[in-house]
């Protein structure tokens, strides 16, 4: 041990000893609590929101779609834990993980709040596929009008196929991207491939043949292995490695918040809007896929 051991010059372990004391006062500012009244004012706003919504909801829209009352429900919700959190910051209990986490959320690193934004629009487009690519392509490309028909379900059986194709393919170009965000960067890497994807998924609505849409799979499938991929490889630059297990764990609140709202708005949205027509919803997550392409220019990539 002692014949392995490496000396540092002089200089060398000063410049650790003030990196140490830089660290240590990060972590003295970081522990310090958000007052209660933040939470309070924070929390106040989202309960009135949640409730105000879903009033307007039932008595005024009369809406019978349960989707857009859990929306509104979640509002509520997190403005209650909010308004907890002030009360146990008012009695000084801070000490507790419900406490931490919230204080956590507010502190995020900017670079974490931009790519939050990026991630919902990322995956909302995905949910949106996933929940409508079978109705949009059955009806839309198969011209399939009744579920137990034949041609449903050659349309359903081929939407399997294109959705194993996409998986495949995105696990052959994870290796592709890594290899070319070193050569230029991560953001232009993901900006690309978010657009190739959001193009990708709005020719489903101009492809009139189902074998065509192996082409546009190849595309999602780009944009699918930059997604998981791409943007924790950005994050972890810019959050500090004794947050790095909480950071990660709320920045996957940015997978289910985009699930729960496309599903809670885009079944209205289809039968509302769309005339019952699921191709369109496809073509709104192409839109949010190009959104969050355009987001991500204005990320920053610390480690770029």
């Amino acid at each position: 041990t002692v014949i392995k051991s490496k000396e540092y010059p002089p200089e060398e372990l000063k410049n650790f000893s003030e990196n140490h004391n830089v660290q240590s006062n990060d972590l003295t500012t970081s522990a310090k609590s958000i007052p209660f009244a933040k939470f309070q004012y924070a929390g106040l706003v989202w309960l009135l929101t949640g409730i105000l919504g879903g009033l307007i909801l039932f008595f005024i829209l009369q809406q019978e779609d349960f989707g857009l009352y859990v929306l509104f429900f979640g509002s509520a919700i997190f403005g209650l834990l909010q308004i907890y959190a002030a009360y146990l910051t008012k009695q000084n209990k801070t000490g507790s993980g419900f406490i931490s986490v919230l204080n956590d959320l507010y502190k995020m690193p900017k670079t974490m709040k931009q790519l939050a934004v990026v991630q919902f629009f990322s995956w909302f487009a995905l949910f949106a596929m996933w929940i409508y690519t079978t109705p949009a392509v059955t009806h839309h490309i198969y011209g399939a009008t009744d579920s137990s028909s034949e041609i449903y379900n050659d349309g359903a059986d081929w939407v399997g196929v294109l959705m194993s194709v996409y998986n495949g393919f995105a696990a052959i170009m994870a290796f592709f991207i890594i290899w070319l965000a070193n050569k230029t960067s991560r953001k232009q890497v993901h900006a690309i491939s978010l657009s190739i994807g959001a193009v990708s998924l709005i020719s489903f609505y101009f492809i009139k043949n189902p074998q065509l849409l192996l082409i546009s799979e190849f595309g999602i499938g780009l944009a699918w292995a930059s997604i998981l991929a791409m943007p924790y490889a950005i994050l972890a630059g810019s959050i500090p490695g004794n947050k790095m297990g909480v950071y990660m764990g709320i920045f996957n609140f940015f997978i289910v918040i985009p699930q729960i709202t496309a599903a809670a708005i885009l079944g209205f949205f289809v039968r509302s809007l769309f005339n019952g027509e699921a191709i369109y919803a496809l073509l709104l997550g192409g839109f949010s896929l190009f959104i969050a392409a355009i987001l991500v220019k204005f990320v920053d990539d610390k480690d770029a």
